[in-house]
Parts: structure tokens; sequence; C-alpha cells
């Protein structure tokens, strides 16, 4: 049977998270609605990244089967049924075994903070009119890269068999007038980005040292990290996967 991946982008805060939860809104159960309109029949969707809810993503990938051979602009119909705040950006052909989740390469997420007061930045990025020491933040970025398992930084009741992750890219930069923390890695575990943010805030303001981190993420113990960051400040920004398994159609 032909698989489709579809390729979506979607702000965050108008849906429970992007997994299906029932009829709760989330970008799933919403693709899975369309495309079973446009198929006239059921169609189920698989989504390459759980964001939870509040969280935005730039790139997301949803893979599914049909039977039915089509050969109409798949992305405008779905974007013509979709609600505003999510859109289909392309659509591809993949073999019957690719799958979106486990044949990632890389995921690249991307938090977004500002420290002055913006109507035009709510719920786009987090408020955090708070001194933060730059050279804390840079250090605390650095330490992430040493280690490989993150067990401090995913969410009790995780699903997650494992807790090791490789992480290739941890930085924070400066754009515009907003402060980024930039990090990639192979694979990343229930809340991990929001942990890893609220815990080098925390430490930043002059809370903690750059010891106290490593003993955090030595830990093993998710009660010592700090998660209290909005999720409407985190972007899933980027999905990487092997050169032509995806197929433009």
């Amino acid at each position: 049977m032909p698989r489709y991946v579809l390729e979506v982008m979607y702000y965050g805060t108008k849906f429970n998270g992007s997994q299906i939860q029932g009829e709760q809104p989330t970008v799933q159960l919403a693709l899975n609605n369309t495309l079973s309109t446009i198929f006239r029949k059921p169609v189920v969707t698989y989504g390459a990244s759980r964001t939870d809810e509040g969280v935005h993503a730039l790139c997301n990938f949803y893979h599914f089967d049909v039977e039915v051979a089509f050969d109409f602009d798949l992305a405008y119909r779905c974007n013509a049924i979709l609600p505003g705040e999510l859109a289909v950006k392309k659509v591809y052909k993949a073999s019957d075994d690719f799958n979106v989740r486990f044949d990632a390469t890389s995921r690249r997420y991307r938090y977004r903070i500002y420290h002055k007061k913006d109507p035009f930045k709510l719920e786009r990025g987090l408020f955090f009119p708070f001194k933060l020491d730059m050279g804390l933040l840079n250090q605390t970025a650095d330490i992430i890269k040493e280690y490989t398992h993150f067990e401090s930084f995913s969410k009790r009741n995780s699903q997650s068999k494992t807790f090791v992750c490789s992480i290739e890219k941890s930085y924070w930069e400066v754009v515009g007038d907003e402060l980024h923390y930039v990090v990639e890695g192979n694979r990343f575990l229930r809340g991990m980005v929001r942990g890893l943010v609220g815990t080098q805030l925390y430490i930043a303001r002059g809370r903690g040292t750059v010891a106290d981190f490593r003993q955090i993420i030595e830990a093993k113990d998710c009660t010592k990290a700090f998660f209290d960051v909005a999720g409407f400040g985190l972007y899933l920004e980027q999905i990487s996967y092997k050169d032509g398994v995806l197929v433009e159609v």
C-alpha cells in the first residue's frame, strides 16, 4: 500500500498537543479527519515528533497509507479544510516501510525568550524580564553536549524505554531583541527541552552554579530539574531524514 508523508506546521496554542487524545483538539486528530474527508474513508496518521500543549512547530511530519490513487493537489485540499492554525507545507511519497518517527536522523528545537513586554509576541515566546548571566548560560549549554543520559529532564509517566539521547548542538544566541536556546539531537524525551531551558534559566539567575547543573543532570531525578517554562515559547524547528527517502509529489 502506498505510503505518503505530510510536512506540516502549526500554531500550538490552539491544540492540546500534537498526539491524538480522544476528541480533544490535536494536530493528529485534525489531520486524520481532514484526510478521511478527502479520501472518503478512515485514514490514520502517525507523527514524527510529539509536541505538548502550546508548543509550536515550523516543521513536523506525519505518514499515512491510502490505497486510493490520486492525481490532485493534496496539500491544497488539506489546507482548504484544516483550521487556520495548521497547514500542510509539502506532500511526499515514501517506501511502504518508512516511518516518520523512527527514520528521523535528527530533530532541532528552538526556545524563544523576550525581555521587554510586547503584546505582539504574546504566546509566541516567553516573556522573561529577569537579569541573566550569559556566561553561565553558555557554560550550561556546552555541558549538555557532554552527557547522553537525561532522565532528570524527562517528565514522569513517560513511555520512553531509554533516557539516552545524543545531543549534537546546544547553544544560546541573540536574535534581534530576543534570546533563543537551540538544541539538536537524535531524539528527545517528554518535556526534555523545557526542562533544559527552565533549569538553565534557574542557574543563570544566580540561583545555582555550574557544578549544581552537573549534579542535576547526574542525579537522574526529574524532581531536581525545573520545567516551569511555558510551552508556547518552544518551537519544533526541523526534522531531518536521509537523502532520497522522501520524494515530493
